[in-house]
Formats: C-alpha cells, structure tokens, sequence
C-alpha cells in the first residue's frame, strides 16, 4: 500500500472516528485545490476512502526530499513506521520497492495487528514528486491496494508539501467513515512529523 495512516497512539485518530461523518477538509484544501499528481498520474478516483492534505515546510527542498525518499531512515523520524527496508537499490525510481511495518490499533471492526506493507514507486520526478502504490496485510486486517501521491514546490516561506492517498478494499470499506478518519489522522501525522525533522535540520 502507500504512506499508511492507521497510526497507532494517534489519539486524533480515535476522535476523528468518531466525528468523521462531518469531519471537514483542512483548511487549506477547503477551497478545492488542483489535484496531487505526479506525472499526470494521481490516486485511484474510484476509491471510497481518501485524504487529501498540505503543509508549508521551513526548510531547504533538498533536505525534504532526502527525508522523504531515504525510506529505510523513516523509522527515525516517523514514530509510527517500526520498520523499513528497500528491495532494490539506489535513488528511488518506477519500479522500486520497499517493504515496511506499523502498528494499527483495534476498530470497532477489525483486531489491533501490525501491518506488512510494500510499496512500488510508480512515479518519480526528482525534488518534484513521487506516487507509490501496493498492498497492506496483517493478521484479520488488509488493505487490497494504497495509492500515494506527494508533490513538492517552492514557494514563499518554504517548500509546500501536499499529499493525497486513497484505500480499497472490502475490508476497510466496510467502514468508510472510521478507515477515512484513521487515514487523514496518519497524514496530518506524517506531514507534522516531516516538518519537524526538517525545520530541525537546518
């Protein structure tokens, strides 16, 4: 699957679950931004549950990216990614992988379990943007396929980093409004997460 979401000790995760039904965008999607692509390509438009969000990012484009792509490294940064190896070697292209893991808490439809995910780079465009695809399994729970699209840009005051992801599966379909909640509660994570090791490396 993609950058997962279901990020276990997220306590707005839990809140969200249970607000999702109104849950607004934020506030800096509300005014229906361009869609995130990369290469023409964005995230799977027949999804039921997806997120969409964005951040300004005090720090030099390079040292983002390098978060960003040097995968194995997210486990230093990322409390919830527990582990992360690439399959293949070098700068990240199309058709590199990586295989990673992370907690997901119990829902009120599926067990608390770990879940294995390996992620195909689809799309890259050096300090631009990157779309990974691929699935998630743990015990009782998968994610038949996560789409992930990031994009980077200069503008004034930083870098703005925007992020969309989308899941299918019969699984996490069954309940549309809780695996939503815990998707955008995992991308507001990350994106805080990758602003404060990078504001914090300058």
């Amino acid at each position: 699957m993609s950058g997962l979401a279901v990020r276990a000790g997220v306590s707005a995760a839990l809140i969200a679950a249970t607000a999702v039904a109104g849950m607004a965008a934020p506030a800096s999607a509300s005014a229906a931004p361009a869609p995130v692509r990369c290469a023409g390509e964005g995230v799977d438009p027949a999804a039921k549950i997806r997120y969409r969000t964005e951040t300004v990012i005090n720090a030099p484009l390079h040292t983002i990216w390098k978060l960003q792509t040097d995968v194995e490294r997210w486990p230093s940064w990322q409390q919830a990614v527990l582990t992360n190896k690439r399959l293949d070697h070098g700068k990240l292209r199309p058709g590199s992988q990586f295989r990673w893991t992370t907690p997901v808490p119990e829902t009120p439809t599926t067990p608390a379990t770990t879940l294995v995910i390996t992620s195909t780079v689809q799309q890259v465009k050096q300090e631009r943007c990157l779309r990974w695809t691929g699935p998630a399994i743990g015990e009782g729970l998968s994610i038949d396929n996560g789409t992930h699209v990031w994009t980077f840009t200069r503008v004034r005051g930083g870098v703005l980093v925007r992020t969309e992801e989308t899941w299918t599966g019969a699984q996490v379909e069954a309940d549309v409004p809780t695996s939503t909640a815990y998707l955008g509660a995992g991308l507001e994570t990350w994106l805080t997460e990758l602003k404060t090791k990078a504001e914090a490396s300058c």
